[in-house]
C-alpha cells in the first residue's frame, strides 16, 4: 500500500491535469483563460477524495469546467488518471489544504462550489475545521460570482444540520433541502451521481442529505 502511495505522488506530479501548492498560485484569477483556455464557467468540487463527482460531471457538461480540491494526492490521482484516460479537458485537481482557497482564487472567479462528503469534525473543539463554519462560508462566498451556488451532500446527518443551522443564522437562502436525496430527487441526474464512499453508505442503508443554497449578492 504505501509503494503504491509513493509510485502515485511521484506519478501525479507528471500530470499537466494537476496542480500542486505553489504551482497553482499563479492561476488566480485565470484559471478560464491560461489552465482551460476557454471562459467557461467554473464549478469547483472542494474535498473531493478521488474526484469521482468531478470526472462524472465533467463528462455530462463539456461547456463548463470542473476543479477538484483535496489534500492528499494519491486520492487526487484516481480522478485525475481518469480523465487523462477519456480525455477529459475540462476537469483539473488542485492539491492544496481548502483553508487557502483565497491565495488560489479571485474574487468572483468561481460559479457554484460542490462539497461532497467533507468529513463531519463531529467533536465540538474541531468546529473550526467544519468546512460549512461561518469562516469558510465567508471564503466561499469570496470566491463565488455573486448569487453563486453551493452544494452539500452528506451522509452525516449531524453535519447537514449543523449546516442548515449556520445558513440559516447568516441569513443564507436555502434552495433545496432534504434528508434523503434519492427519495426525494431520485430522478435528478446530477445529484445521482455517487462517489466510492457513497455507494458504501447506501449498501448499509444509510440516508444521504442534500443541501443547496445560495449567498446574497
Amino acid at each position: 500500500m504505501a509503494k503504491r502511495k509513493l509510485q502515485r505522488f511521484t506519478e501525479i506530479g507528471t500530470f499537466n491535469n494537476v496542480k500542486e501548492l505553489e504551482e497553482g498560485k499563479p492561476f488566480k484569477g485565470n484559471w478560464g483563460k491560461d489552465f482551460f483556455k476557454n471562459t467557461n464557467p467554473i464549478i469547483l468540487e472542494l474535498a473531493c477524495g478521488k474526484g469521482e463527482y468531478s470526472v462524472n460531471l465533467a463528462r455530462k457538461f463539456p461547456d463548463k469546467n470542473f476543479i477538484g480540491i483535496d489534500y492528499k494526492g494519491n486520492r487526487l490521482w484516481v480522478g485525475a488518471k481518469m480523465a487523462i484516460d477519456e480525455g477529459l479537458d475540462n476537469v483539473g485537481f488542485l492539491r492544496i489544504q481548502i483553508q487557502n482557497l483565497l491565495d488560489y482564487f479571485e474574487v468572483d472567479e468561481i460559479d457554484e462550489i460542490w462539497l461532497t462528503f467533507p468529513d463531519p469534525q463531529a467533536q465540538s473543539p474541531l468546529e473550526r475545521k467544519r468546512l460549512t463554519n461561518p469562516t469558510f462560508l465567508g471564503k466561499y462566498k469570496t470566491v463565488l460570482k455573486p448569487g453563486g451556488i453551493m452544494h452539500l451532500k452528506t451522509d452525516n446527518d449531524g453535519f447537514y444540520d449543523y449546516t442548515l443551522e449556520k445558513i440559516t443564522e447568516l441569513n443564507i437562502p436555502a434552495l433545496q433541502q432534504t434528508t434523503n436525496v434519492y427519495r426525494d430527487h431520485h430522478s435528478d441526474e446530477i445529484l445521482s451521481i455517487k462517489t466510492h464512499y457513497e455507494r458504501i453508505y447506501l449498501q448499509k442503508g444509510k440516508n444521504i442529505n442534500y443541501l443547496k443554497f445560495q449567498f446574497n449578492g
